[in-house]
């Protein structure tokens, strides 16, 4: 507990140190995966969504961050039954989305997700990532880096109307680094992958080695720590 506590803490502070102002929430007991606070809620510019979660047992976490997003903003969406939606299925891509159909993420929330993005001017695809066993959100084995640029596991699908963009292939003892997160100048990296590091130092990217032993025990990665707007 207490290493997973101090690695929690260490992200925060990175993220802190790139700029960004962290509102850390306080615990709540009922919900012991509540820490992947990114599946709960999809922000954007023009839109802000809460989601429904697909583990039965996350579902009571939604309102509970609905309701704090809704200090910083007027415009809260809501994916609604039968519809199920993680936020680490949706990965942005400038002005278009990513929407993973997975084992958490159903047709009916991607496609509502999809519709209400539309309605702010985003564009959408849903990307069906049911196949691919070892990605338990899309965003398990993609990270969007801008630029036009993406890191992706070997076990990522292909994504279309996106051909120009490039794909840093991200070796398959590696794989959990795949999901890494952009802050400006930064890149947070999760610790003990030398060989994508070194890729994305050789791209000009400052790089921010975390250490997640904690979280990847429970299949959670760095982006999955935090929602950012």
């Amino acid at each position: 507990m207490q290493r997973a506590l101090a690695q929690h803490a260490a992200y925060c502070l990175a993220l802190r140190e790139c700029g960004l102002e962290v509102t850390v929430l306080p615990p709540d007991e009922r919900f012991p995966d509540g820490t992947f606070v990114e599946d709960t809620a999809v922000v954007a510019e023009r839109a802000a969504v809460s989601s429904r979660p697909g583990a039965p047992t996350r579902q009571g976490e939604a309102p509970a961050i609905a309701a704090r997003l809704g200090l910083l903003r007027s415009d809260i969406e809501h994916i609604k039954v039968p519809g199920t939606l993680d936020g680490g299925d949706v990965c942005q891509v400038d002005e278009h989305f990513l929407i993973g159909l997975s084992a958490r993420t159903n047709e009916a929330g991607a496609t509502q997700l999809a519709d209400i993005l539309k309605r702010h001017g985003y564009t959408a695809s849903l990307i069906d990532i049911r196949s691919h066993p070892t990605l338990l959100h899309l965003k398990s084995g993609v990270a969007y880096l801008g630029d036009r640029r993406f890191t992706v596991s070997s076990d990522a699908p292909e994504f279309e109307g996106l051909e120009g963009y490039e794909r840093i292939e991200v070796a398959d003892d590696e794989a959990y680094a795949a999901n890494c997160v952009r802050v400006n100048d930064s890149v947070l990296l999760a610790a003990g992958f030398p060989k994508l590091a070194a890729r994305l130092k050789s791209l000009g990217y400052a790089v921010r080695s975390l250490e997640m032993s904690e979280f990847q025990k429970m299949d959670g990665g760095l982006s999955c720590l935090s929602i950012r707007f």
